[in-house]
């Protein structure tokens, strides 16, 4: 049922969205979000659709005047109920108008004045410290320009008003961070806001006052100059009083007049600042840098961690930000390689790197011992009354880290390890991946140059996908094309190309993308390093621990243990719970040690995946595991049903991938099961495309098969996957071709198989006859051969033949035999089915409730399994069903939801159906709405 609650919230301070739960909204073109701005940022109040249209249109109002509104109101309506939400209680009708009713929902304008008030109270009760905090998280709801893109009188004023609180709520935050001596938080803040409105005359006092009490009065003076000329320049006009008032106050250092009693003075000695010059240009990375260089408290030492793949630019990130914070930590700057993956050299002691520290910041440390904990306790004393920035780069984990902590408030550590460090409390955690492929693009034209990258941008784009988007390979291939102006883009592509070839390319002098690999697989442990190994052997890029257990021959648990291992050392990345992925490059690696393992190793790992896979469809599948007289074991495979199998499978991507993996290894009766165990898996959720892709590749290996049903059974469901998107010529062609190969085996099981998809297609063409005869020697045949599957197939057949002959009884007969046969062999699909047909035939028989029931019990059990066909059309004759029993609404909502199952792939006969279903209820409820409105003016004639 659809609710509404603290789970709907709206965010007007940036670009207008919506979310429900997680769940982000959808709320439709921009004049239908500009009605919806103007409802939200007004609650409680009704709007007549004049009002509103004067809002959102202004002086160009629509042809259709204010007959537009409703329509906007519906379906801005349709999108909140999409998502669960009780629309009519969020969007109330009310006096002929319209109102957002904003109990229990979440608007941020209204949380930015809860929290700006709290703010507002801490500074009158004369504490700066909270009126700063609450300030602060105040001014973060803002995500851009309010109401962003959006049109319309009413838009455009609240951009302007929702802006100015902005600038005020900035203003009164500055000025309480420059009574506490705040000086670089209050310039940082004062720089962007500036810049934004360079003609904001409080804003420049503001950032005079900063500069000069943080001891930079010559830039305070250029403040000024700059708005001066600027006023001067564009307005004709003088600066106003007060930013007069605080240039005379500057020049005579007048701190009192300016409000200043602790003006920090330039620091005396002389800092150090370590950062190394060689770490990298920094590609792609604004959103990590934001995180690492965003304002902190300042009575805490901040600590921030960076893990990510080799080569990612970790190094690279990390400097930029302490070159970014340098302002803010005036002590020092400093940064120590710890080593934990270099060549030739072991990670860095704790306490060697203590007294390297201590010497950078003027310590003697001759007379501490070479003990841990004396080093870092002398290391927090020294560093106590320091503001510093502290870039440890490349650590070995938690433990090597912790000792090297500083202690004074304001100071900030920046950490890089390949590894997750979960046992360092950090403040901020930041994942560096791939760049996204424009942003690698962008760093092979910086590298090469514009002009040459221009004139190749489609090899240039296929070279940056070889380099996996990395910024170590892309910065190696950038250099060595430099190095080789002789070069093109795409000669080097083509060196890049082959997998055997591709890591030797990534490699100039002392740097190799191999090499960094290298370093952090040698890390792992004997069982990890196995498992790595074994990923490279991987049939699809993205994997769970059941496929790696099956590589490997190992309990699951082990293998989820390895995978989340080989995550913490960023050596595997993970998109989703669960669910895990090998970067490019990294794939490359594991699949040149996957190629050094032994024969023997290699065809078990094989063995072992294609198995699971095989095993998962046969499960998923109607016909159940009896339905296979031949393939692997099934006990081999951790599955104990369809349930789980479908899941499973429902997570396992594109099974196509699968058999061609197989097709490659030349596989053939592997490739040929896993075709076969997968059709009815894809049919059911409409992957048609998919389905018959998977048996094309398998076709050519089924004459090498050395189960000789293959080369029927693959064409037989080649057949199935041309027959239910409604390729019937296709089909017919296949199911003969079949026959033919069961005729010349001998393979009763499999001729009777395609006798039943012939008949089958027989009663669709509408040939009668024909269909009999055919369907009649299926039934015999799979009777003799206790094929159950066959037997509720054709069961089913002669049912829907003996109900388009008009001979209702006799299909209700078949399907209740087919029922049973489904029962027996315990798949859902094949109940919800059966169902679905019995529930039709009542339909044609007028037995509206016994209709409805069968429908409804369909659509539970086609729901239960993911049919999205089946459960489509039992909703719609359930809803004509819900129609003649006099429940129109019902009817309509189970009509409007049958729609929504549809998708590109899903047979137009379907479609139309649906369609036609829904359009005669609407026309149902049209005439109850005329008959209601000609009973109620019939009324009103007699009672007037």
């Amino acid at each position: 049922m659809p609710r509404v609650g603290s789970r709907l919230r709206f965010a007007v301070l940036g670009p207008l969205r919506a979310w429900y739960g997680e769940e982000a909204l959808d709320l439709g073109p921009v004049r239908q979000q500009a009605l919806l701005a103007a409802l939200l940022l007004r609650p409680g109040v009704t709007f007549g659709k004049g009002e509103l249209l004067d809002r959102v249109w202004g002086d160009e109002p629509p042809g259709t005047g204010a007959k537009v509104v409703p329509g906007y109101i519906f379906r801005l309506r349709r999108c909140l109920h999409a998502a669960g939400v009780d629309a009519d209680s969020v969007i109330a009708s009310d006096r002929g108008g319209y109102r957002f009713a904003g109990d229990g929902v979440s608007l941020d304008a209204l949380r930015l004045e809860e929290i700006a008030a709290e703010g507002t109270e801490a500074g009158r009760d004369g504490d700066l410290a909270a009126a700063v905090r609450a300030h602060t998280e105040a001014l973060a709801l803002f995500q851009g320009e309010p109401l962003d893109g959006l049109p319309g009188p009413f838009a455009e004023g609240e951009r302007w008003r929702l802006t100015e609180r902005r600038i005020v709520l900035a203003q009164e935050k500055v000025d309480w961070q420059l009574r506490l001596g705040e000086y670089p938080e209050a310039i940082a803040e004062l720089s962007g806001l500036t810049a934004a409105h360079p003609r904001n005359e409080t804003l420049a006092a503001l950032l005079m006052r900063a500069y000069y009490a943080g001891g930079r009065r010559a830039e305070a003076l250029e403040v000024f100059g700059r708005l001066r000329h600027r006023l001067v320049e564009e307005l004709g006009m003088e600066p106003d009083t007060e930013a007069q008032q605080v240039y005379q106050a500057i020049l005579r250092g007048d701190d009192a007049l300016l409000g200043l009693t602790a003006r920090r003075e330039p620091a005396d000695r002389r800092t150090r600042v370590e950062l190394p010059l060689d770490a990298g240009e920094l590609a792609g990375r604004d959103r990590e840098l934001a995180v690492l260089t965003a304002p902190v408290e300042r009575e805490a030492v901040t600590i921030a961690a960076v893990d990510g793949v080799a080569g990612a630019g970790k190094t690279a990130l990390v400097v930029r930000a302490a070159q970014s914070l340098r302002e803010q930590c005036p002590d020092g700057c400093l940064f120590v390689d710890l080593h934990a993956h270099s060549e030739g050299q072991a990670a860095l002691a704790s306490t060697r790197v203590l007294r390297r520290l201590l010497r950078a910041v003027g310590e003697d440390d001759s007379r501490t011992l070479d003990d841990l904990d004396e080093l870092s306790a002398h290391w927090r004393s020294a560093t106590a009354a320091l503001r510093l920035v502290l870039v440890l780069d490349d650590a070995a984990g938690a433990e090597q880290v912790r000792p090297l902590l500083p202690a004074g408030p304001g100071s900030r550590v920046l950490v890089t390890s390949r590894r997750r460090l979960a046992g360092l409390d950090a403040d901020h955690r930041v994942s560096l991946g791939p760049l996204d492929l424009e942003q690698a693009q962008q760093l092979l034209n910086r590298i090469v140059g514009g002009a040459r990258a221009g004139r190749e941008q489609e090899a240039v784009r296929e070279l940056a996908r070889l380099c996996g988007r990395l910024p170590l390979a892309l910065r190696i291939a950038g250099a060595r094309l430099q190095n080789r102006p002789m070069w093109s883009f795409e000669y080097l592509v083509s060196r890049l190309a082959d997998d055997g070839s591709r890591l030797g390319e990534l490699t100039a002098e002392d740097r190799s993308v191999e090499a960094a690999f290298r370093l952090s697989y040698e890390q792992l442990a004997p069982f990890e390093q196995r498992a790595f190994r074994m990923l490279g052997l991987s049939p699809t890029p993205v994997l769970d621990r059941l496929v790696l257990a099956a590589l490997l021959g190992a309990p699951a648990a082990d293998a989820e243990h390895a995978l989340e291992s080989l995550v913490d050392t960023s050596l595997l990345q993970q998109p989703a719970p669960g669910r895990y992925r090998l970067h490019d490059l990294v794939a490359v690696y594991a699949r040149r040690l996957a190629a050094e393992e032994p024969a023997e190793v290699v065809e078990a790992a094989m063995d072992g995946v294609l198995n699971l896979y095989i095993g998962a469809g046969r499960h998923a599948s109607e016909c159940g595991l009896a339905g296979f007289p031949s393939g692997p074991e099934p006990a081999a495979v951790p599955f104990t049903g369809w349930r789980d199998a479908t899941a499973w499978l429902d997570q396992a991507g594109d099974l196509s991938d699968v058999v061609a993996y197989a097709v490659r290894a030349g596989r053939a009766d592997q490739a040929c099961w896993l075709a076969e165990s997968a059709v009815d898996y894809l049919i059911r959720l409409a992957r048609y495309e998919e389905c018959r892709a998977a048996i094309r590749l398998a076709l050519p290996l089924a004459s090498e098969a050395s189960d000789r049903r293959m080369p029927s059974t693959v064409r037989l469901h080649l057949g199935y996957a041309h027959a239910m998107p409604g390729y019937y010529d296709q089909a017919r062609d296949w199911f003969t071709e079949a026959l033919r190969i069961s005729e010349h085996t001998g393979d009763g099981r499999e001729r009777a198989r395609a006798v039943g998809g012939l008949g089958t297609l027989d009663v669709l063409a509408g040939r009668f006859a024909d269909a009999t005869a055919g369907l009649r020697a299926a039934l015999a045949a799979a009777v003799e051969y206790e094929d159950d599957w066959l037997l509720e197939r054709v069961l089913s057949t002669l049912g829907y033949l003996h109900h388009l002959n008009g001979r209702h009884d006799e299909a209700l007969g078949c399907f209740a035999r087919s029922r049973v046969v489904a029962e027996k062999i315990g798949n859902p699909v094949m109940v919800a089915r059966t169902l679905c047909y019995a529930g039709s035939v009542h339909l044609a028989m007028g037995n509206f409730a016994e209709a409805a029931a069968c429908l409804r019990q369909g659509a539970e059990g086609a729901a239960e399994v993911s049919d999205r066909i089946l459960y489509a059309s039992c909703l719609t004759r359930r809803g004509t069903a819900e129609e003649e029993l006099g429940e129109l609404d019902l009817a309509l909502e189970l009509h409007q939801r049958a729609l929504g199952q549809l998708t590109e792939q899903t047979y137009a006969r379907l479609e139309n159906e649906i369609r036609d279903r829904l359009a005669a209820t609407r026309r149902a409820v049209d005439l109850r709405e005329h008959r209601a409105r000609s009973a109620l003016h019939q009324n009103f004639i007699a009672h007037p």
